[in-house]
């Protein structure tokens, strides 16, 4: 698909898209709603075919989705560039889209066993923070990464994610901390380092399907998701395959998100497609058909038994 074919396909779901804006405005607010994350089009991004200024119009003309959350990587570049953050604002707001987060990455290791190394990293997330509180986002994603021991990782990246979540608060920001390889795909290890930091604007952003810690080893997926939940200040839904019925071939959504609604947990869940069977588009329309109907199938099970509630 071409960038103008591309294009030209949101701009003919444009219509679709406002019917359906002006039919949230009216119908009964869900218990959870669908954001999505720019990284569901990062082949189409990174290929030219969609500029990344774009991608607060695409989310909603082409898909009917409300609110976004940028990765740094797509304007590594413009952190500071006030002109070209006003222009996505623009955008954003143009099409009554919310800016949610950015996701961070290529920014050194917040654990890093350094301490001059550790610092930088700290200091390489400011621009961010202030880049997001401009878009007005609430949050950033950062990354825990770190080396050594498990407690030792631990204690170094409570440490520098102390420091950045005090700078965020000072900014009316959140930090959270993604399941992103390493120790940080271990549910208990992750949970562990948020109590460590102990500060209100430090919390999670559960991704259900990064639960890799190395080439051998796995997390479990769901004991990892509850872990995070009670910290979870937003929900990534990664996607990567669906059968002829839509269901996701590698994780159990009616499992996950009881876990989600378990929580207690009302805000946005992201949608993050990174299959690769399916272009970016399909995938992402896959996710967001699977999302809504596991949705609406947790709430007539509440309806029918307050106490699942």
């Amino acid at each position: 698909m071409t960038r103008r074919d591309f294009l030209q396909q949101a701009s003919a779901l444009l219509v679709a898209g406002f019917g359906q804006k002006l039919a949230g405005r009216t119908a009964a607010m869900p218990w959870f709603r669908i954001s999505l994350a720019q990284w569901s089009l990062h082949r189409t991004i990174f290929s030219g075919k969609l500029d990344a200024l774009d991608f607060p119009v695409v989310a909603r003309q082409m898909f009917g989705l409300e609110a976004v959350e940028y990765v740094n990587q797509f304007f590594f570049d413009r952190a500071r560039d006030r002109a070209y953050l006003r222009e996505l604002k623009r955008r954003a707001e143009g099409e009554g889209v919310r800016s949610l987060l950015i996701m961070c990455d290529r920014e050194g290791r917040l654990g890093d066993p350094d301490p001059k190394k550790r610092r930088q990293a700290v200091e390489n997330h400011y621009k961010w923070v202030e880049a997001a509180r401009f878009l007005g986002c609430h949050s950033i994603r950062v990354n825990a990464a770190s080396e050594g021991s498990y407690e030792e990782q631990q204690k170094l990246a409570a440490d520098g994610l102390r420091r950045l979540t005090e700078f965020a608060a000072a900014h009316g920001l959140n930090v959270l901390v993604e399941n992103h390889g390493g120790l940080s795909s271990n549910g208990a290890w992750l949970a562990g380092l948020i109590r460590l930091v102990d500060h209100p604007r430090c919390g999670t952003l559960p991704d259900f399907g990064n639960w890799r810690i190395d080439a051998t080893t796995r997390y479990d997926p769901y004991q990892g998701l509850a872990e995070l939940m009670p910290f979870a200040k937003g929900v990534s839904a990664k996607s990567y395959d669906f059968d002829d019925e839509g269901n996701e071939t590698r994780l159990d959504y009616v499992r996950l998100l009881r876990i989600v609604q378990a929580a207690g947990y009302r805000g946005y869940i992201g949608i993050e497609y990174e299959g690769n069977r399916l272009d970016e588009p399909s995938g992402i329309r896959a996710t967001k058909r699977l999302l809504e109907r596991v949705r609406t199938l947790l709430a007539e099970e509440t309806q029918k038994d307050p106490k699942n509630r």
